[in-house]
């Protein structure tokens, strides 16, 4: 199943915000993400309803292992190219935020060629 490119930068934030904090809510990705609530709870509803997260009684968001999967691409993806971006010498902020257009288009074979490239040398 093809996930788009929103999808994918919700289920990435819910990985952080887990990492961070170990424990994540609808308000804690409108915080982070700076969405209204209305478009966090259809987005989790569909995310949830498509088998990516699972909603817990206490309002606690987790991924399930497809869920996972595609955060965890995503994410290494954000701060692999953050990382190489800055090593070419662009600044922190700027790395960042092409990294997270760039890191949803890019093909596979690209990232892999960068991985190869960069091995060593970005954390």
């Amino acid at each position: 199943m093809s996930l788009q490119e929103s999808g994918e930068m919700y289920l990435e934030t819910i990985l952080v915000l887990g990492q961070r904090t170990g424990f994540v809510r609808a308000i804690d990705i409108c915080d982070e993400m700076g969405y209204s609530k209305p478009s966090i709870s259809r987005a989790v509803g569909i995310l949830r309803q498509d088998g990516y997260i699972l909603v817990g009684k206490d309002g606690g968001i987790t991924l399930t292992d497809a869920g996972r999967a595609i955060a965890e691409k995503i994410y290494e993806r954000h701060r692999l190219l953050s990382g190489f971006l800055m090593q070419l010498g662009v600044d922190e902020k700027t790395a960042a935020e092409d990294a997270c257009k760039m890191e949803h288009v890019i093909s596979d074979a690209s990232m892999e060629a960068i991985k190869r490239h960069a091995a060593g040398r970005i954390k």
